[in-house]
């Protein structure tokens, strides 16, 4: 069950914003990315911070790196916790270069994930299989995250692409559609070699899409979420947040650091 934050504080000093709700959210989802969290760990940050996390992806293909019942036992509390708990992206992707993509979502639905992310950040992935992928996660009951973006350093974002493929994804099913960072946040995607987010690509995209919240942004670096956070608000999706920032990221998303303290209401 979700941790509640008691009402110890008086409403404006917990969330000055006047924003911030409780799960299940639609706004301003926080997606943390677990590369290999033993058990104590684990619980220990959904203890302190559940309420604050929307989404735990278990990076790139470490799933099947754990022992069964320790996987096993880890998603369940995420789940008791109201957390979607999905493997990642390139544990799929190598599901498909194995063509063995049906024993992937067997598995997957087995041990009670409640999550997939569709993803071709190092395979090539055409069109059809991607939007059969989506399908077939929705159809098998999970809810269905993609990625947009290679992982390779210096890759870009093409901005009319990432616009159709928000659009064929979303009507395939896919809940948000994830622009790719990686867990460095430089050199790929919407960030520059510094880390420094290219603005006018991310004014061109959102000029481009339906709504800016079918939009989950990697930003592993707290200059990339206090940047996004001011610039487009308290409300947007953010991923690839390291488990020990997950408090001062909501700390960021409620104006209570320095670095967005314009976002309260005075």
């Amino acid at each position: 069950m979700e941790a509640i934050t008691p009402a110890v504080w008086h409403p404006h000093l917990l969330d000055p914003t006047g924003r911030r709700s409780h799960k299940p959210r639609t706004l301003g989802k926080t997606m943390v990315i677990d590369k290999g969290l033993g058990l104590y760990a684990f619980a220990d940050m959904l203890d302190t911070a559940s309420s604050y996390i929307d989404i735990i992806k278990l990076g790139f293909g470490t799933a099947p790196l754990y022992p069964e019942d320790l996987l096993r036992t880890k998603i369940a509390i995420a789940r008791e916790a109201g957390i979607t708990v999905m493997p990642g992206g390139t544990f799929l992707e190598a599901a498909v270069a194995g063509s063995v993509t049906d024993a992937f979502f067997d598995q997957v639905r087995k041990l009670g994930f409640t999550g997939i992310e569709v993803s071709d950040g190092t395979i090539e992935l055409d069109r059809t299989l991607r939007t059969e992928l989506i399908r077939q996660g929705v159809e098998t009951g999970m809810q269905v995250y993609t990625e947009y973006g290679k992982k390779c350093w210096g890759s870009r974002v093409s901005v009319d692409d990432l616009i159709e493929t928000v659009r064929i994804d979303v009507e395939a099913g896919a809940e948000l559609v994830t622009i790719e960072a990686r867990e460095a946040g430089t050199g790929v995607g919407i960030f520059d070699e510094t880390g420094a987010c290219r603005d006018a690509e991310v004014q061109a995209v959102l000029q481009g899409v339906s709504s800016p919240y079918l939009l989950l942004w990697e930003a592993p670096q707290k200059s990339q979420q206090a940047h996004l956070l001011k610039w487009l608000g308290a409300d947007i999706h953010l991923g690839n947040i390291a488990p020990q920032d997950v408090i001062a990221l909501e700390a960021l998303r409620r104006g209570l650091r320095s670095d967005t303290f314009e976002l309260q209401q005075f």
